[in-house]
């Protein structure tokens, strides 16, 4: 499922603020980031990704405040015992913003948190989503440096041994879930450092947590509804934005039937062509092949025109990393093992996607109404988040 704000519709705060326009992942945080201080301050030093690092658990399961921004990234797809499926997304975001670290005022923003929670259902027919900003401090916000335990007021997501417990009090709806580790950790790009660009600072550290066994509940209309299904957790962490030529990204995670996980993105630049891309696959005997630029190819084969705002987005994708397509899902060969079993779920993000929830086989991510599969093999069910 891909998730795009209504652009249309206001966003209210906790505070009863309402915010016009479109708020999502990545400019809710850039928002904070860029809004003027009061002096010209120096820029701080931030730590820079440094290649050969080694990632270290639990430690690095927390935040990293000395860099600048840093995400805990849950999409999972959930059904109801009815077998009805809905699309949920969880995010939380650190930033430190550079602002006013010499000043002694506990009200300094120092670090500042974000979260934004959505759920996705063909049914409802548009995204329901809100989200929580705050500064760190006064017992309302906190990201803990030493395991995954980031809260905002009564949003948290904490990480217990090997299983995450994720409360998030939204206004039209409440998610109350726990997503068990089933699978080592993967460790993305070069040892768990990610390039992001051709030159060494454009690095993020990064990991993944695939096949994550998701049970809880989700709150709607007053009514709770127990749930199940399968997920995916991103967690990064980087001092760098973007790179000037870069103009937008694509991103795909898949949790395959045979326990295999395939991650593969693409950041383009200006004129829509490929400024870096990348990612990894590990099949269910635990190997794992990382894919460079020329291994990952993303093209568009549909495409959906919103009647709000004209903007044209594609809505579904053949992704290509390295041998590995997914528009053949009984192809063999891969990793020797071949993928014959269908992708089970799908985390997608980027910034271009549909205000719907999305279902289909596996050689597309395709926007509802579901395009079921007559043969259970080839389905596929995504999940995910798409920023504009």
């Amino acid at each position: 499922m891909y998730w795009l704000n209504d652009a249309s519709k206001p966003i209210t705060s906790q505070t009863g603020r309402a915010i016009r326009g479109l708020m999502n992942r990545r400019t809710f945080l850039l928002l904070a980031l860029t809004l003027p201080s009061s002096r010209v301050q120096a820029q701080p030093k931030y730590p820079a990704v440094v290649a050969g690092a080694a990632l270290s658990f639990p430690r690095d399961h927390g935040a990293h405040p000395a860099f600048r921004t840093e995400w805990w990234y849950l999409t999972g797809t959930l059904h109801d015992t009815a077998q009805r499926e809905v699309g949920v997304q969880i995010t939380f975001f650190r930033s430190r913003p550079g602002v006013a670290e010499g000043g002694s005022s506990a009200f300094a923003p120092r670090q500042l948190l974000f979260a934004h929670a959505a759920i996705a259902d063909p049914r409802v027919g548009h995204l329901q989503h809100d989200q929580r900003a705050l500064r760190t401090g006064f017992g309302l916000a906190e990201a803990s440096e030493t395991t995954t335990d980031v809260r905002l007021d009564d949003w948290s997501l904490k990480l217990d041994a090997e299983t995450y417990a994720a409360s998030v009090a939204a206004r039209d709806f409440a998610l109350r879930l726990t997503y068990r580790a089933t699978q080592p950790i993967v460790l993305q790009g070069a040892g768990g450092v990610s390039r992001k660009g051709p030159a060494p600072a454009q690095a993020s550290y990064y990991y993944s947590r695939p096949h994550l066994a998701v049970a809880g509940s989700v709150q709607r209309n007053g009514r709770d509804v127990t749930v199940s299904g399968d997920a995916w957790l991103d967690h990064e962490w980087s001092s760098e934005y973007l790179a000037p030529e870069a103009r937008g990204w694509d991103w795909v995670g898949l949790n395959l039937d045979d326990g295999g996980s395939l991650m593969a993105f693409r950041i383009r630049d200006h004129h829509g062509g490929v400024f870096w891309a990348g990612g990894s696959y590990r099949d269910a005997r635990g190997h794992v092949r990382t894919f460079g630029p020329d291994d990952v190819a993303f093209t568009p084969v549909s495409r959906w025109t919103s009647p709000r705002t004209g903007i044209e987005y594609p809505i579904a994708f053949r992704v290509v990393a390295g041998s590995i397509d997914t528009s053949d899902a009984r192809q063999s060969g891969v990793g020797g093992g071949g993928i014959r079993p269908a992708h089970r779920n799908v985390a997608a993000h980027g910034d271009s996607g549909p205000d719907a929830a999305t279902t289909g086989s596996p050689d597309r991510i395709s926007v509802a109404p579901p395009a079921r599969s007559p043969d259970p093999a080839l389905r596929a069910d995504t999940v995910g988040h798409a920023d504009r």
